[in-house]
């Protein structure tokens, strides 16, 4: 109709909270003059709200020519459309022919308002689209008025979260909380949890840590092409406790097997037939730059089929394949997982094809073989951490101090400890003394959690190591310095000892820690809850909290 033809449509990128990749694209409308908010209203008042959604969701589709095909393809409808779908799908079904879309390459975002539809239509509606291939998103969860019943019932493919519900991350503990109760519910369905209008770095790696899986809006078009950025927010997400290192897609590569991209059918049945070794085949350019995918299983059920070899042997093998599965060959065992998930179920067992810097085909990585080596690294992980804590240990901080020292960094490590540990556990005991370093260790990595480069590391008994930026040290020896410490009532002190390494002022964690280990004594000298501050090259040590003991010429307040 006339008020959806004045409408064009912007393409937003759904991206991986993880990976930084795009996993979907969204189209939204832009009327010629006013919001579509404006226009749904005025064709609401003209009783013709249904047809105008109708048409836009059909128009957004036609849209999409433009859009890279492979890239699934988000859609907004009403849920009072929704609930009456047939004309909806009278009017998608020609707009996806003439697309050359499928329809499970199409996810329906229902919105609100959610009162306008009856929930046993609404739920019928939902059973029918899905029926016809198309994806569920809820929308406007959080600040909408989608019943929360509706959640369970309509068995969404995803949840979008109202950009309301963001706005006090990382700090507000409702906010927390209402997000993390929706990542248990979305791990419990096997639901995709998502953010919209996300709006700066502290709301990304806060969304990653409570397990939203997708995140858009204007702020992250921009990193689009900065994945190393996207990535890098993501693994201080995700691995901020991470003690031992991820496994990269090159530990898990195979050789491919290449044909070229005009190879015919039965030259790729045959290459089957005489390797059953192998999975799938990639047909690639002359520049060896992977084209297509062909999955063994899917190809052989097409032309082993009645009248199959007559119909397909010497046309292009390219009609029966798919888009590959791409992945970059520095990525991590875990980033090619979530590119998995986040792909089509039907091809969820595919080869995934690795590639250079050029593009190119280096070979192809099995997902089974991957996840194998994903599952025995988060065993060897969960083996290294702190049985109290659940904070990693020694190797993971040495690691960490060794890659800043390789990277040219100025960095400090630190010693905290609690005073006189011995005298909890031989006056209240051990129960007490582990509650303590329990609570202990949950305020430090909660104090660590809005300071991206910060690692946290139990190093047994009461001895933790914090390695951070210089900028950074200051507020996190506040926190830990000014909270009344106390087990079963009884008041305890705790002792904070530093070293500012400079670049190339030390050349390993071993040298480190060994300039390390008298800083702590020093610190236990002072009086009270203490820190102090030393460098490389140098005797003199700062006294930055507590007061020194008498005859200690070696250490100087500050």
């Amino acid at each position: 109709m006339s008020a959806s033809q004045e409408v064009s449509f912007a393409f937003q990128p759904l991206l991986s909270t993880r990976t930084g990749r795009v996993i979907a694209v969204e189209a939204l409308p832009m009327p010629s003059t006013g919001t579509i908010h404006t226009l749904l209203k005025a064709a609401s008042r003209a009783g013709q709200l249904t047809q105008t959604d109708v048409a836009l969701a059909g128009h957004a589709v036609l849209a999409a020519e433009d859009q890279d095909p492979a890239v699934p393809l988000h859609i907004n409808v009403l849920a009072s459309t929704a609930a009456h779908p047939d004309d909806l799908l009278k009017y998608l079904a020609p707009a996806l022919r003439h697309s050359g879309r499928h329809s499970r390459d199409v996810t329906l975002e229902i919105g609100t308002p959610f009162c306008q539809a009856r929930r046993v239509d609404l739920l019928a509606g939902i059973a029918k689209l899905r029926a016809e291939g198309f994806r569920i998103a809820l929308d406007g969860i959080g600040d909408g008025d989608v019943p929360l019943a509706l959640l369970a019932e309509a068995a969404p493919d995803m949840i979008k979260i109202s950009s309301k519900l963001l706005a006090g991350l990382p700090d507000d503990p409702a906010a927390l909380a209402m997000l993390d109760a929706l990542a248990h519910l979305a791990i419990r369905t096997e639901t995709k949890l998502a953010a919209v209008n996300v709006g700066n770095n502290i709301q990304l790696v806060a969304l990653s840590r409570l397990g939203v899986r997708v995140a858009q809006g204007e702020y992250l078009e921009d990193s689009i092409e900065d994945t190393g950025l996207m990535r890098a927010l993501a693994e201080a997400a995700a691995n901020r406790v991470t003690a031992v290192k991820p496994p990269r897609v090159t530990d898990f590569l195979n050789p491919a097997m290449m044909l070229p991209v005009t190879a015919t059918a039965d030259e790729v049945r045959e290459t089957f037939a005489n390797r059953p070794d192998i999975n799938g085949v990639v047909l690639v350019d002359e520049a060896w730059r992977p084209q297509w995918s062909i999955d063994r299983s899917r190809f052989l059920l097409i032309v082993a089929g009645p009248y199959g070899h007559a119909l397909h042997a010497k046309r292009g093998a390219a009609r029966h394949a798919d888009k590959p599965l791409l992945i970059d060959r520095e990525a991590t065992g875990m980033e090619l997982l979530e590119l998995v998930g986040d792909t089509d179920w039907e091809r969820t067992g595919d080869d995934v094809v690795v590639t250079d810097e050029a593009g190119r085909c280096v070979g192809v990585v099995r997902v089974t073989e991957v996840i194998r080596g994903v599952a025995d690294m988060k065993v060897e992980q969960a083996a290294s951490l702190n049985p109290l804590t659940r904070l990693p240990g020694t190797d993971a901080v040495a690691r960490e101090v060794d890659r800043r020292i390789q990277d040219g960094q100025m960095f400090v490590i630190a010693w905290l400890d609690v005073d006189s540990f011995k005298t909890v556990n031989d006056s209240l005991g051990f129960a007490a003394g582990d509650d303590l370093i329990r609570a202990f260790g949950r305020t430090v990595a909660e104090a660590a959690v809005n300071m991206p480069s910060v690692m946290v590391g139990h190093v047994g008994g009461d001895d933790f190591l914090l390695v951070t930026d210089l900028d950074e040290i200051s507020s996190l020896a506040t926190t830990l310095l000014d909270t009344e410490w106390s087990a079963e009532g009884m008041p305890v002190t705790v002792s904070l000892a530093s070293l500012v390494c400079g670049t190339n002022s030390v050349t390993s964690y071993r040298e480190a820690s060994q300039l390390l280990a008298p800083l702590k004594q020093q610190a236990k000298a002072v009086s009270g809850s203490s820190w102090v501050l030393g460098r490389p090259g140098t005797d003199r040590v700062d006294i930055l909290r507590g007061r020194a003991a008498p005859r200690g010429p070696q250490l100087s307040s500050a």
